[in-house]
């Protein structure tokens, strides 16, 4: 009878215990959930109210649930959040779990050894790769005087002209970064490159439905296509022997600790380059002509500064690498018209285990998408924040302080932000101090999910 109350009370206390830890868990994790928010239709998620209402969509959630919520867009679950310091600490904490985590688009159409998909070691070394074609001293030795004699080019004969400078610009982005990687084959192949790299791009921010007529499927079809002429182009490079000092020759020569790349990591890097700068440059570059004719008082100081550049040369000499850093003006126009355009909107990270940010419980694979575009318009970070005032980067330097998330942040940072800033100061140079224009008819700029001018961009362009 003695054994028998011992058992008894043995599980009366176990049953005690467990009820507690129960109760215990269960407020634990009633306290650490998933952020407020909600997840829409099965499979399709809140993707097309999302790419639809853009910004409205976001300050609409952003009303309801704060600045950080759950949705499901772009094809998986995902936590928003639109809060600079949380931010911050999201971007430059990558070894705590936090990977890029770009949609399946993307990853499908720019490929499994993309920058952008891989981590860890990987990372490294493909980062290394790349910041080896693109450092200080190559931008100030190699890139920037084949970027200024392309610029000059380029813009050789718009003289009374009316151009699309939103196709220009797109062309500029992209024939720039074409001839910098493949200097005497980028003129042979790029009429047949460049409009299936084009369908690449739309491709890349798109459900992954593979569709006859659908983006994602172009997009997927344009890569085989740019695969099959990259591939063809590294092989007759190597078959050649010739040294022709650009960027493939030296991914060709690239080793790392007797490591050298792959055929499929050169392909990969050369698409990373060509989609990293097309859209950043050429939209920069258009939206900044139109915030230049809207803003007379910008422009005049803008032209004062390259004037004085060109005062120091003569009419066939190239801006140098000094002339370049001296362009201090420029680089705050390109700040304010990135910030103001919001050109990108945010970048993508995935968890690789279960952890707590903010109080909640984030689970494994889900995606978090810190959001920029509502930090860019933020008055108590950027006073007056939708005007467009250069000065401000001048006065502030704001390109120091915890929120300037414009180019990406920790070791994700943009590595070509500087190749992508001389590529936009070099067309500024050259476009303001040979050139006025005019807007012809009215333009219409949409903002999300892209930056673009829907009809076309037509300015008349004449010599000063």
């Amino acid at each position: 009878m003695a054994a028998l109350m011992v058992i008894l009370g043995v599980l009366w206390g176990a049953t005690i215990l467990s009820t507690a830890l129960l109760r215990w868990n269960e407020v634990r994790y009633r306290k650490k959930e998933l952020p407020p928010g909600t997840m829409g239709w099965p499979l399709f998620g809140e993707t097309t109210e999302f790419l639809k209402q853009g910004p409205d969509f976001m300050r609409s959630k952003r009303s309801r649930y704060g600045s950080f919520f759950k949705s499901h867009i772009l094809g998986c679950p995902t936590i928003v959040s639109m809060d600079p310091e949380l931010n911050r600490y999201i971007l430059v904490n990558e070894a705590k779990g936090l990977v890029p985590g770009y949609p399946q688009s993307m990853l499908d159409i720019l490929g499994k050894c993309n920058i952008s998909a891989i981590h860890g070691s990987a990372h490294k070394y493909m980062r290394g790769a790349l910041l080896s074609l693109i450092s200080p001293t190559m931008i100030k030795g190699q890139l920037l005087p084949k970027i200024d004699g392309f610029m000059r080019s380029h813009l050789s004969n718009w003289d009374s002209k009316s151009i699309d400078i939103q196709v220009k610009t797109k062309e500029m982005a992209f024939l720039s970064s074409l001839m910098q990687i493949a200097t005497e084959e980028s003129s042979t192949i790029s009429e047949t490159f460049m409009p299936e790299f084009f369908n690449l791009v739309l491709g890349t921010l798109s459900l992954p439905i593979k569709l006859p007529n659908t983006n994602y499927n172009r997009g997927f079809q344009a890569r085989k296509i740019i695969t099959s002429l990259l591939r063809e182009l590294v092989e007759k490079r190597r078959a050649s022997g010739q040294t022709q000092n650009d960027m493939l020759d030296l991914l060709i020569n690239y080793q790392q600790n007797n490591i050298k790349l792959s055929d499929e990591d050169i392909i990969d890097l050369v698409i990373t380059i060509l989609y990293s700068g097309y859209e950043t440059v050429s939209t920069t570059s258009m939206m900044a002509v139109k915030y230049l004719h809207d803003h007379p008082k910008v422009l005049e100081e803008l032209r004062k500064e390259h004037m004085a550049i060109r005062e120091r040369k003569r009419p066939e000499d190239p801006i140098d690498y000094d002339d370049y850093k001296s362009m201090r003006f420029t680089r705050a126009v390109i700040y304010e018209t990135s910030r103001l355009a919001t050109i990108v909107n945010g970048v993508l990270r995935k968890t690789t285990r279960d952890m707590e940010i903010k109080g909640y419980m984030i689970s494994r694979g889900w995606r978090i998408y810190v959001y920029t575009r509502e930090v860019n318009y933020d008055p108590l970070l950027y006073p007056d924040p939708l005007s467009f005032n250069p000065w401000r980067w001048l006065e502030s330097g704001l390109e120091n302080q915890n929120h300037f998330l414009i180019f990406g942040g920790g070791t994700r940072q943009c590595p070509g932000k500087e190749l992508g800033l001389a590529e936009i100061s070099t067309f500024l140079h050259y476009f303001v101090t040979q050139y006025k224009w005019e807007e012809v008819g009215g333009i219409t700029i949409m903002k999300f999910p892209r930056v673009e001018a829907p009809n076309g961009f037509h300015i008349r362009v004449s010599a000063r």
